[in-house]
């Protein structure tokens, strides 16, 4: 990879996690624990992008709730570089901010934006692939995105339409985008996976921070101009005053709907690039999934402590300082924290954020 600009990590590290309550908490969000393997998920993303991004060249958005607690956990990382929001604008807003910080920084720098909870098997290929995606987000105006490609219908994850092959930045193949479409009916996920066109758009971008920062001006004008005034405060001790005062009134929308669905549409759908990832990604967007990582087979249980069972199968339990004793259930979600116990069927794990928006309803704050 070229070494004519830094490459910078951007961590996306701000969200809630609801579908993981109730260990899952506003302070200690599903990117703070450790859901799947010994270490937190914001902790396993860093670990593996080395030795490809040094900590000195990472970054991370979060909020202002969870900013200590990731400074925590990325003592490595320089303290100024965890940025926190005053509120939640969605993920357009959070990349502008980072694309801001390291323009001021670095006058420009690639950006590889990574969501810090996603679990990817192959880290080996992952940072070929990131390698790869860095080296042809050299070129100025090129955006690029990984694309995984999909195993079933799934309704809850946009997708990416694949078109012509072109190039191969280090042995990769890479090919043009001609569209995005978020979150699609089942029908036409079907017709999308049966097609073999189609891949699962993950949230892992690549860019210049001025390409995304032209973009941002294009395509969001007033974002963009609202974090250029930010811009001029960092490192001065009116930033924290301005921050406050001026994110509140960003665009509230995704960099999927606000930068890369648009950036696709006409002559402009060649400055976007994909390349295929089968690196063993999952979103761990639920506890179903998080079985699905662990078990052993299609019907193992999966416990974080002892368990004995009697006619009992596809279960998991996590109460990792009791012992699990199940007879004659099956693919059922057991979650043990100190104030709450969740019991619920595995496939309607996806439906755990309704418990978290009826226990803000109820204002129920000491289980949120």
């Amino acid at each position: 990879m070229k070494k004519s600009l830094p490459a910078c990590a951007v961590l996306l590290a701000g969200g809630r996690g609801t579908r993981f309550w109730p260990r899952s908490r506003t302070r200690t969000p599903k990117q703070l624990l450790n859901i799947v393997g010994d270490h937190t998920m914001v902790g396993q993303t860093v670990a593996r992008l080395a030795p490809l991004v040094a900590p000195k060249n990472i970054w991370a958005v979060t909020n202002l709730e969870q900013a200590a607690a990731v400074r925590r956990e990325l003592p490595k990382v320089p303290a100024a570089q965890i940025l926190a929001e005053p509120v939640g604008r969605n993920t357009a807003a959070a990349i502008g901010l980072a694309a801001v910080h390291l323009a001021r920084n670095h006058r420009d720098a690639l950006m590889a934006v990574l969501p810090s909870d996603a679990h990817i098997h192959d880290a080996e290929g992952y940072r070929k692939l990131v390698s790869a995606a860095l080296e042809q987000a050299q070129e100025p105006g090129r955006m690029v995105v990984l694309g995984i490609p999909p195993t079933r219908p799934e309704t809850g994850y946009g997708y990416i339409e694949a078109g012509a092959a072109e190039g191969w930045p280090n042995g990769t193949p890479a090919y043009v985008v001609r569209r995005f479409t978020e979150k699609p009916e089942l029908d036409l996920a079907k017709k999308y996976v049966a097609s073999g066109k189609y891949f699962w758009n993950a949230g892992m971008f690549f860019w210049r921070a001025s390409t995304f920062l032209e973009n941002l001006q294009k395509f969001l004008p007033v974002t963009h101009e609202a974090l250029l005034e930010l811009s001029k405060t960092i490192g001065t001790k009116r930033y924290s005053s301005m921050l406050a005062q001026i994110y509140p009134q960003l665009e509230n929308i995704s960099v999927d709907y606000a930068v890369m669905e648009r950036a696709t549409r006409g002559n402009g759908a060649r400055q976007v690039s994909m390349i295929p990832a089968k690196i063993g990604w999952s979103d761990v967007g639920s506890w179903a999934a998080v079985y699905e990582l662990l078990a052993t087979g299609p019907e193992a249980n999966v416990s974080a402590s002892d368990a004995f069972t009697i006619d009992a199968a596809g279960n998991y339990f996590w109460s990792p300082n009791k012992f699990v004793a199940a007879i004659g259930v099956r693919d059922v979600v057991l979650v043990e924290t100190d104030d709450a116990i969740l019991l619920c069927a595995r496939d309607r794990s996806q439906d755990v954020g309704k418990i978290v928006k009826w226990l803000e309803e109820k204002k129920l704050r000491d289980l949120l």
